[in-house]
C-alpha cells in the first residue's frame, strides 16, 4: 500500500519511527516532511497530505502533530478526504469500517509509539463496511 505521512515538528521523532515501521511492513511510503525539528505550521504539511490522498497519489495517509487535533482539522479542509483522530486501534478500525477514513491523525504527546503502530495496523487492515454507512460518507463531501 501506498501510504503518506507528514507531521510537524512536535511530532518529527513518532514519524521518523512510523515511517521506517511501515518500509519494514512492506509499505511503500512517501514522507511529506519536516526533515528537521525546526518549529514549522501544522496546517502546511496537513493540506499537503490531503492533496497526495485527494489526487490518488497515495491510498492512505498519516497525520501526525503534538496533540492531533490541528493537523487533523487542516486535512480535513479537503473534502476528498476523511481524516479521524484516533488514540487507540478501536477508534481506528471504526473510522475505516464507518467512516471510509483516508487518513488517521495522532498526538505524538499524547501516543506512545507501540500505541501509534497498533493504530495503524487496525486502520490499514480494516475495509469500508459500506452498505448504510455509504449515504452518509457521501454526505460529508456533499453536503445537501
Amino acid at each position: 500500500m501506498k501510504i503518506a505521512i507528514a507531521s510537524d515538528h512536535a511530532a518529527l521523532d513518532l514519524k521518523a519511527e512510523l515511517r521506517e515501521w511501515l518500509i519494514e511492513q512492506g509499505h511503500e511510503v512517501a514522507d511529506l516532511g519536516p526533515d528537521t525539528g525546526e518549529s514549522v505550521d501544522y496546517p502546511d504539511y496537513g493540506y499537503k497530505l490531503a492533496g497526495v490522498v485527494a489526487d490518488g497519489t497515495v491510498d492512505r495517509g498519516v497525520a501526525l502533530c503534538g496533540s492531533g487535533i490541528g493537523i487533523s482539522m487542516s486535512v480535513n479542509r479537503n473534502p476528498a478526504v476523511r481524516c479521524a483522530l484516533v488514540s487507540e486501534p478501536l477508534s481506528a478500525s471504526l473510522c475505516r469500517e464507518h467512516n471510509d477514513a483516508n487518513v488517521i491523525a495522532m498526538g505524538a504527546r499524547l501516543i506512545g509509539s507501540d500505541m501509534a503502530k497498533a493504530c495503524i495496523t487496525a486502520f490499514l487492515e480494516t475495509e469500508f463496511a459500506g452498505g448504510r454507512h455509504q449515504r452518509r460518507v457521501d454526505k460529508l463531501s456533499n453536503p445537501s
